[in-house]
């Protein structure tokens, strides 16, 4: 099929076979019968997604590369495993609500700042986790104080400011740590002090959360915590007279990865296990 260079570049940039392509005037195909054969085949699915764009070259510099450096540090140094548990959050969704409902002036309460509560409740239990491992010394060390680092994306690149002695703050005071260090983030005004330091990391995105995933270390941390996204499915209960009935359960999966050279993986599964019933248990979080 005779075609001018321009009329075949376009045309294999759309996908199109010049040799299905009927003329409109003798034996050449034109921009014109290429513009004919969309119109006519878009029901077919000849109708390009969108316009090529130009490739571009975009320099790896400043924040973006001491995200890459870390990662790339992080992933080459330690050898991940990841653990992921189904928890029913229905009844701590329900406290959420009732606490904000009362809430008046503070502000509103994310799922975060429970968890902040819960994880720091059981990581007295397994001290292995909330620490830093220096591996150049071989040494390990645990932090009696739970400094918990917020992974946070900004315009900049993801940012992980440290929520200072965690396990000293109620949910409200949490809420409120947790907003100023978002902001302070996104705004790229963040306090030095605000940085670094963390012993454990908490890291969610939120409704974008997806089925599970599998969270990168922040290093020289040993475990990091991945709430996935709230999803609602049918579920058996027990119906208070020995049997069963079907009813409406709010489901999330956790995500845990850590450092198996110093966190063995029994661990960290009866860390989340233990996470899951305090989690299923919601009043638990409030009891001394």
């Amino acid at each position: 099929m005779l075609a001018s260079p321009a009329v075949r570049a376009r045309a294999q940039n759309l996908g199109i076979d010049l040799s299905s392509v009927k003329p409109a005037e003798g034996d050449r195909v034109r921009h014109s019968d290429l513009d004919a054969f969309l119109r006519y085949g878009s029901g077919q699915g000849y109708t390009p997604a969108r316009a090529p764009r130009a490739d571009e070259a975009v320099r790896v510099i400043g924040m973006r590369r001491r995200i890459a450096e870390n990662m790339a540090a992080s992933k080459r140094a330690i050898p991940h495993f990841t653990y992921v548990e189904e928890i029913d959050v229905t009844a701590l969704e329900d406290t959420r609500a009732q606490l904000n409902a009362g809430r008046g002036n503070r502000p509103k309460l994310t799922l975060l700042p429970l968890l902040i509560v819960a994880i720091c409740k059981i990581l007295p239990d397994f001290p292995m986790l909330n620490a830093r491992y220096d591996d150049e010394a071989g040494v390990v060390n645990r932090s009696g104080a739970v400094h918990m680092g917020m992974a946070t994306q900004t315009p900049a690149g993801l940012m992980v400011p440290v929520i200072r002695n965690a396990e000293s703050r109620n949910v409200w005071q949490l809420a409120t740590e947790i907003g100023r260090l978002a902001e302070a983030a996104r705004a790229g005004s963040i306090a030095s002090t605000d940085m670094g330091g963390g012993t454990i990391t908490l890291t969610s995105l939120g409704p974008l959360g997806g089925i599970a995933t599998t969270p990168v270390i922040n290093r020289p941390e040993v475990a990091i915590i991945g709430p996935n996204r709230i999803v609602e499915r049918p579920v058996f209960r027990a119906d208070g007279r020995g049997g069963e009935t079907i009813a409406r359960a709010k489901l999330m999966n956790l995500s845990i990865s850590c450092d198996h050279r110093v966190v063995d993986g029994y661990d960290a599964a009866s860390y989340v296990q233990a996470l899951k019933q305090l989690l299923e248990t919601p009043v638990m979080l409030f009891a001394d």
